[in-house]
């Protein structure tokens, strides 16, 4: 073999695997990039056809709060089965919105920048993936959502164990409580105001 013809076959080898790594390391492969609340809120108001929105339940948007101009598509619904988690008793979160993703098509394209909001990164990190699973192509999840994470709260396992334990323990201010964290623990504008233009479409009323 000619030492040209050596040098070609090298090089379409070397763009085969450009393309192969463009293809399955952002298409396929793809995950939603996790931000802090700080980022979303400066992204919607500096980055074109971006939108917030949050995944919560209707209750959550209403009562708890939610940011100013934050769309509602609740990811999951709250069921009447009254559960114990550990010592407390509590409501059950679910089923999942089975319209979830369709009704976010009707709204959104696939080329937005899609913010996706819950309570503590738990659902919003869920809702995420199913939205890149649908083919969206910009979606981020704000990891620290709208109340943040029960406190004390680390990712590492081990760690998250062993000060939740010293916190109990000690009976520290603040323990299993939020808003240590999260958008409102930045201080970034909410509100309980409902906006016909933010509801979720399906619960919103066509005037007559």
């Amino acid at each position: 073999m000619r030492k040209g013809s050596a040098l070609y076959f090298f090089v379409m080898i070397c763009l085969v695997c450009v393309m192969l790594a463009t293809v399955y390391g952002h298409g396929y492969a793809q995950e939603a990039k996790r931000i802090l609340s700080i980022e979303a809120y400066d992204m919607v108001n500096t980055v074109p056809d971006t939108y917030l929105i949050d995944v919560r339940t209707r209750a959550e948007y209403q009562f708890v709060g939610h940011p100013f101009n934050a769309y509602l598509f609740p990811y999951m619904f709250f069921s009447t089965d009254l559960v114990k988690e550990d010592d407390a008793l509590t409501y059950q979160l679910g089923p999942v919105n089975e319209s979830f993703v369709e009704e976010i098509g009707k709204a959104f394209k696939k080329t937005d920048n899609l913010l996706i909001m819950g309570r503590d990164g738990t659902r919003s990190r869920l809702a995420a993936k199913a939205l890149v699973e649908a083919g969206y192509k910009s979606v981020f999840d704000v990891k620290d959502g709208f109340e943040g994470a029960l406190f004390p709260s680390f990712e590492d396992k081990n760690q998250h164990n062993f000060y939740r334990q010293l916190a109990n323990r000690h009976k520290v201010y603040g323990f299993e409580h939020r808003r240590h964290d999260g958008w409102q623990w930045w201080g970034l504008p909410w509100t309980y105001q409902i906006d016909p233009k933010y509801v979720y479409p399906p619960d919103a009323i066509t005037p007559k």
